[in-house]
């Protein structure tokens, strides 16, 4: 994706346009709802395709620090901040600092992950366990019978024009963050890895309002986000791996032991 602008390439820089990047964010989840309202179509297009990057755009512009030794007890704070802030009926910043906890467990969660497979092996399981628990498991239950608490844990995008929200589940911005962190950790294109996975969020709200259903998985789009783009590299990677592993077998058939 080229060289990263000259303000994000100091720590000051990136501090500022992140602080920049939440107050749209967060003037646009407290204010939107005064702005005229449009057609649903136009609705969708300005969520998925505006919205939801702009929103996104903070887990890649705190992704330099995907490896810090502070992940685990930043998210912890980061949680003890949104419950605080929920408290005291800080609705728009409760939504941000869930954002900024999510995107630090998710972090966190790849540190775990040893090799890229783990990664790729995750991407391709995820999406089945996903829209297995949005037909008939438990985030069936919670969205049917249990709405309000659904909107609690989820990230809400506000609709333009209305007192309304489309909302994404926990489990959609870990993932999110961790397959992007994923992409940059492992040498892969972390550029076109978050225009894919927000394409792919852009995408699956227009067929859920096209579908007039009450929702659909959002994490086959985000695994397709990480895995598509990348889809070459991982096969050159699972191929010279398969050989390496060819190699170190026929090696110690030969009486070579693990001698490289």
């Amino acid at each position: 994706m080229g060289r990263a602008p000259a303000l994000l390439r100091t720590t000051r820089g990136r501090v500022a346009a992140i602080a920049a990047q939440l107050a749209a964010v967060g003037l646009y989840t407290a204010f939107g709802g005064e702005l005229f309202g449009m057609r649903t179509s136009l609705d969708v297009a300005v969520i998925g395709f505006l919205v939801i990057p702009a929103v996104f755009a903070f887990v890649w512009l705190v992704l330099p620090w995907r490896d810090s030794r502070w992940l685990l007890p930043g998210a912890f704070g980061l949680v003890a901040l949104a419950l605080l802030l929920r408290a005291l009926g800080l609705e728009t910043l409760f939504d941000l600092a869930k954002l900024a906890a999510l995107t630090a467990i998710g972090f966190w969660f790849l540190s775990v992950f040893e090799e890229l497979w783990w990664t790729v092996l995750v991407a391709l399981i995820i999406p089945w366990v996903d829209a297995a628990s949005v037909w008939r498991g438990p985030t069936d239950y919670v969205v049917s019978e249990k709405p309000g608490l659904f909107e609690e844990l989820a990230f809400g995008f506000r609709v333009p024009g209305e007192d309304a929200f489309a909302h994404l589940g926990p489990p959609d911005v870990l993932f999110f963050a961790l397959f992007l962190a994923g992409a940059a950790r492992f040498g892969l294109r972390p550029g076109w890895t978050w225009i894919g996975m927000t394409f792919g969020l852009g995408l699956t709200l227009v067929i859920t309002v096209w579908a007039d259903v009450a929702g659909l998985p959002a994490l086959p789009a985000i695994s397709l986000g990480f895995l598509v783009p990348n889809a070459d590299l991982l096969w050159h990677r699972l191929r010279n791996r398969d050989r390496g592993g060819d190699r170190r077998v026929q090696s110690g058939m030969d009486g070579g032991g693990d001698r490289p």
